[in-house]
């Protein structure tokens, strides 16, 4: 257990000194062995001959010799080194799940907060039209979806919800995160990349595809503590079956790969196969969560891609990312703002949310695109105003997580004044557990917050002027 070569040369060392990383451990044993008349079990750290920590339960008594005094001990030793690291892990991973608990519960109230800046966006574009003022007003918008993504991102780690995948250009991602790179590493680490404008486009979630790069990104920089190179880069490559063959994770057909390429200290071989391992990380206690590749390996994989990693030490490291091309034709790197979006026709929507931003925002959005607007600040409110205009009412906004009666005790009571009455669920929550709860309650369909105001008017005309009424029998 121990790597000593000889009984002799195990007694011939200083047991409290030589094994135990800490000999106070040994003198309590022997203490506990002296003063109990029963056999005494407890855990300690030991080292082996070459220095190695491992965990070993101790079971032993005292045997008395022929004076009264004890002769001699009595015991056992068992290796729990894996069993120890497996609970490590086991509280580890309740860890995460406290997380993934906490960042459900602040994320309603953070996409509260973003809802009104993303939503004002629209409505302020119709209003500015100084370059310098759109040109902030970009930089505004592009950082409360980026911040929207984020939160929809721990949500996404801790509740294992997939992100949605949209036709994305990896050519922006990958200059977005060379700019992030440039501005926040060290100035020793000189900074590279190699994109061409022909890149192919790919069917990702952009906010995961951007995690992925960022995660290889600072562990490169992590890698390079006296400076070096990173290199970024990106092409176009079709696998053939003799590839697919050879790599089993791999499919023939067009992929985009990603490099992420380092001069720092590399992985030494021992270790290679163990990267991707969940909690597995060569960085001191409380610098590392060892979920960084582990993360990056299940979004790659969950894209329907692979990737592989080729390493020496003292001479760097490249990982390269392989995702499968988006074959549909035609495909945009995001939606157009100018796109035509679908107007009211003069219909009256009640809004219900218990934020007032939110309530003013969404009215300003529909009555600048031909809806009528009622509000109302929680769901007792809201059913005092849907009783007394029920018949102008064409369909009903409302917060799922409010104060005194919440969204889902108004829609039942909603319901329950009209089964017909046409629902929007809407939440700061975007697991699928809260859109098929938001479905059992009676809504037609469901929205995120943030949203935007295109959302909000294709999500109305869907279930407006595209859907048959619930009471109908053909509604959700």
């Amino acid at each position: 257990m121990l790597g000593y070569a000889s009984t002799e040369d195990l007694l011939a060392r200083n047991l409290g000194r030589d094994v135990y990383f800490d000999p106070s451990q040994r003198e309590t044993l022997l203490m506990l062995v002296e003063s109990r008349g029963t056999e005494i079990r407890l855990e300690a750290r030991w080292r082996t001959k070459a220095g190695a920590p491992i965990w070993v339960e101790l079971t032993g008594h005292a045997i008395p010799g022929d004076d009264g005094s004890h002769g001699f001990y009595e015991g056992l030793a068992v290796d729990i080194t894996e069993k120890k690291e497996l609970e490590a892990q086991f509280l580890r991973a309740q860890r995460m799940e406290s997380i993934g608990t906490l960042a459900s519960g602040i994320a309603h109230d953070l996409n509260n907060v973003l809802a009104p800046i993303t939503m004002s966006i629209a409505m302020l574009r119709g209003k500015i039209t100084d370059p310098s003022g759109l040109k902030w007003l970009n930089t505004i918008d592009a950082s409360a979806v980026r911040a929207a993504g984020i939160v929809r991102q721990v949500l996404s780690f801790g509740r294992g919800v997939e992100g949605e995948r949209v036709p994305v250009q990896p050519r922006h991602i990958v200059n977005e995160i060379v700019k992030i790179a440039r501005e926040t590493f060290p100035r020793s680490i000189t900074i590279s990349a190699d994109v061409p404008k022909d890149l192919w486009p790919i069917n990702a979630d952009p906010t995961q595809l951007h995690q992925v790069l960022l995660n290889l990104s600072v562990n490169a920089r992590d890698a390079m503590q006296s400076g070096g190179t990173l290199g970024i880069s990106a092409g176009n490559i079709t696998l053939d079956e003799h590839y697919a063959r050879v790599h089993i994770d791999a499919k023939p057909g067009r992929y985009v790969a990603l490099a992420v390429t380092d001069s720092g200290t590399g992985i030494p071989r021992g270790i290679l196969e163990k990267i991707f391992d969940p909690f597995f990380t060569t960085k001191p206690p409380g610098q590392g969560t060892g979920l960084g590749l582990s993360t990056v390996q299940a979004i790659v994989r969950g894209h329907g891609g692979f990737m592989n990693v080729y390493s020496e030490e003292a001479r760097g490291s490249t990982f390269r990312v392989y995702l499968p091309v988006c074959e549909q034709e035609g495909v945009a790197a995001s939606r157009s703002p100018e796109a035509v979006l679908p107007a009211g026709r003069g219909e009256a929507i009640m809004v219900v949310d218990d934020e007032p931003s939110i309530r003013e925002i969404t009215r300003g959005m529909l009555e600048s695109n031909g809806y009528r607007a009622l509000t109302a600040s929680d769901g007792a409110e809201a059913l005092t105003l849907y009783r007394q205009r029920q018949g102008e009412i064409a369909a009903v906004i409302i917060d799922l997580m409010m104060p005194g009666m919440d969204g889902s005790t108004a829609i039942r009571a909603l319901r329950g004044i009209n089964p017909g009455v046409r629902i929007i669920a809407s939440s700061g929550f975007g697991a699928e557990n809260t859109v098929a709860a938001a479905a059992a309650l009676g809504a037609a369909l469901f929205l995120q917050k943030p949203y935007t105001t295109g959302t909000l008017l294709r999500t109305l005309d869907e279930l407006i002027h595209h859907t048959t009424r619930v009471d109908e029998g053909h509604g959700r």
